[in-house]
């Protein structure tokens, strides 16, 4: 997930002495009182995905975003209150003194902006080293740098260019920070999306005066720092989204769960027996239960995947039915089949789609492989009965069809109901989830006695 990586996403140069000798005196320019409303406001155009993800974001911006979001904030960024433009107050400051040699990147500083530019090979004996925009195929030349190697060719950098002083239309360039790298593919991306805004802007405002790219990055160029940070969020869900939990034995962790009721034991069992893709499997107790009705059903993975590996898992009991599967994707797939299979059968009570909590670093997300966390049985039973509390809090005043569509509360008014709403809890407690899965229960059955008015 090289877009969410600190170490891959971003590379700092040199740069020129006297370049950067003027990039300070703006920096303390900027850091003016007067000047604070507009830096935040230059900050939270450029820098908007983690502004709005707060303190608490699962991704913060990369050093190099920030220096890049600075040097938008100097050369080209137009404050709101009136105030000239940073590079303006430089020049016209008479407590700055610039020198010469630093006067003179003034200018280029002023004209340059953000761009997208591929690294082109090198050519045997040449002093510079080529560049490609992607936005318009311009070629700049740039001095060649340790840092800057033959086998990144074809890499594509985000940064910002400047031109050496002298000849406005120059191809020879300076690097004026650092750069953020992209293979070809996320570049091309964050290009198309970054274009496909241009084309909606110049629709909405009537005004098809943004099409040269130069102009359009000018203006809005803080549109691919903000795009490439939800590039960045968006590799990093994904990873989120790969990681694989297993227990301590190797098999898939079913931290996704469901749970159903039913009364019709023997049509679930016989569906299930049938329903493509399922086979049914040992319980595999690892203590007793005390119930007759029971069986287990399971969905292995195919699409080149070990085939002993399962997907899913149903455990029908008497009265109930539990669904265990690795993802939410493959609990939404399995909770479609079940319905278009079972229909009115089975009555939806909860679902529980939290994976175990952990702190996982961006270079453990960093991987080429989908990252493999282990969960305990003792996180796993903290699962399920987190799980079980919240699907069985509202137990008590849930219509059930084991008890004829009535609520257990309404039932217990009557000796006979009393009897057999302590019957169904009996039977709940004997094939717990937390039981079926680590032998240990994983609720405190007593709690629905009590809701009841049975202890």
């Amino acid at each position: 997930m090289k877009l969410a990586s600190e170490g891959t996403a971003g590379r700092t140069v040199p740069i020129a002495k006297d370049l950067d000798v003027v990039q300070i005196r703006l920096d303390r320019l900027s850091m003016a009182a007067g000047f604070a409303a507009q830096r935040r406001l230059a900050f939270g155009r450029a820098l908007q995905v983690y502004v709005e993800l707060g303190p608490q974001a699962p991704l913060s911006p990369l050093p190099e975003e920030v220096t890049l979001a600075d040097l938008l904030l100097y050369a080209d960024f137009h404050p709101e209150d009136g105030q000239l433009p940073l590079i303006e107050q430089l020049r016209d400051v008479i407590t700055e003194h610039l020198s010469e040699a630093e006067r003179v990147w003034l200018d280029p500083l002023k004209h340059s902006y953000m761009d997208l530019v591929a690294l082109l090979p090198q050519e045997s004996g040449a002093a510079r080293r080529s560049v490609r925009s992607i936005g318009n195929g311009r070629l700049y030349e740039i001095a060649i740098q340790s840092e800057i190697r033959d086998e990144q060719a074809g890499e594509v950098w985000l940064t910002r260019l400047v031109r050496e002083p002298g000849d406005p239309e120059s191809s020879l360039a300076v690097i004026a920070g650092p750069l953020l790298v992209l293979s070809a593919e996320d570049a091309s991306a964050l290009y198309a999306t970054t274009t496909q805004e241009r084309r909606e802007m110049e629709v909405r405002d009537g005004s098809f005066e943004l099409g040269d790219w130069p102009e359009f990055v000018k203006r809005f160029g803080h549109l691919l720092l903000l795009n490439f940070s939800r590039m960045r969020l968006a590799a990093l869900l994904e990873a989120v989204n790969e990681i694989r939990y297993r227990t301590t034995e190797g098999q898939p962790c079913f931290y996704v769960m469901a749970l159903y009721d039913h009364q019709e034991f023997s049509h679930v069992a016989g569906s299930m027996s049938d329903l493509e893709g399922w086979e049914e499997a040992p319980v595999g107790l690892k203590q007793p239960v005390g119930s007759k009705k029971i069986r287990r059903f399971v969905q292995r993975l195919t699409n080149g995947a070990l085939p002993e590996v399962p997907a899913g898992r149903v455990t029908l009991t008497a009265t109930q039915l539990f669904l265990e599967c690795d993802s939410r994707d493959r609990l939404d797939e399995i909770k479609h089949s079940l319905a278009a299979t079972f229909g009115f059968s089975l009555h939806f009570r909860g679902e529980a789609t939290q994976p175990p909590t952990r702190q996982v670093t961006q270079k453990e997300l960093s991987t080429h492989e989908p990252l493999i966390l282990l969960v305990t049985e003792e996180e796993d039973r903290t699962l399920v009965s987190a799980f079980l509390e919240t699907v069985y809090l509202e137990w008590a005043d849930r219509a059930t069809p084991t008890l004829g569509g009535e609520t257990p509360r309404h039932v217990m008014t009557t000796p006979a109901g009393r009897i057999q709403v302590a019957t169904l809890i009996d039977e709940m407690e004997r094939t717990d989830l937390g039981l079926l899965r680590t032998g240990v229960a994983a609720f405190d059955y007593n709690k629905l006695r009590a809701h009841v008015g049975l202890c």
